[in-house]
């Protein structure tokens, strides 16, 4: 568990999974919104994967996003930017220098909300071992700058590589064992101290009961442009139009 804490805002919108890339542009719009206050939000958390590919360490992948690379760092100046690092975005402190970076090690992280306990996660931070070793070597700075370097040399065919992966992939695939995958993803013990806990990452947009904790699978902006936002009521389910622009 992360000893990190956060107090949330009212009014604070939680978007996860937007997978920007030149497959989904979308999120450029909604921070766009967010910068002429068509959207309004004193907090603003993206709850990882926001990028297909953005990796700290590999020049090339911050260059083929920098528009909204800028525009989150520009945002962050005037309200509060946290980031939990997901499994398409990692190794972020140097790329968001105002932005509370949160990555995977630090993960669930314990918030409160009008005095009820929060947990915010990506959601893929106690994967099987084989995840965890992947994850752990693959944000290692010194293997990342091997791949950055053998992608150049190589005219950028792991990136390429990548890109078209990502580009058959299935973004909005329903898991129909989700809430059984769930309570044996999260222990008792996980969720215990929290009334909320929510994730990103599995694209489902489901919530249920978790031994008297209410989680929540957030919706993948990438899928239908949905995100959340902490109103009067707790959370409300909100979707994103292109004329907020």
């Amino acid at each position: 568990m992360s000893h990190k804490s956060l107090k949330l805002l009212e009014g604070a919108i939680l978007l996860s999974d937007a997978h920007y890339s030149f497959k989904h542009k979308e999120l450029l719009d909604f921070l766009k919104a967010i910068r002429s206050q068509k959207i309004q939000t004193p907090q603003l958390i993206l709850m990882g994967d926001m990028f297909d590919l953005l990796f700290g360490g590999i020049t090339k992948t911050v260059e083929r996003n920098q528009d909204a690379v800028d525009l989150i760092n520009t945002l962050s100046d005037n309200i509060e930017i946290v980031y939990l690092e997901g499994n398409h975005d990692f190794n972020l402190a140097s790329i968001f220098p105002g932005v509370k970076v949160f990555s995977i090690k630090q993960q669930p992280i314990a918030c409160e909300y009008k005095g009820d306990a929060v947990a915010l996660a990506h959601g893929d931070f106690n994967g099987p071992l084989a995840y965890r070793l992947d994850t752990f070597f693959i944000r290692n700075p010194v293997i990342l700058k091997v791949l950055s370097f053998v992608n150049r040399v190589g005219r950028q065919f792991i990136l390429n590589a990548l890109d078209a992966k990502l580009a058959r992939k299935d973004d909005c695939q329903k898991m129909q064992t989700f809430e059984t995958y769930v309570k044996r993803h999260l222990s008792k013990e996980d969720v215990k101290p929290y009334t909320l806990f929510i994730e990103g990452h599995h694209h489902q947009d489901l919530s249920f009961d978790i031994e008297g904790c209410e989680y929540v699978n957030l919706p993948a902006f990438a899928c239908g442009l949905g995100y959340v936002s902490f109103g009067d009521a707790g959370l409300e389910r909100l979707s994103f139009v292109k004329e907020q622009v």
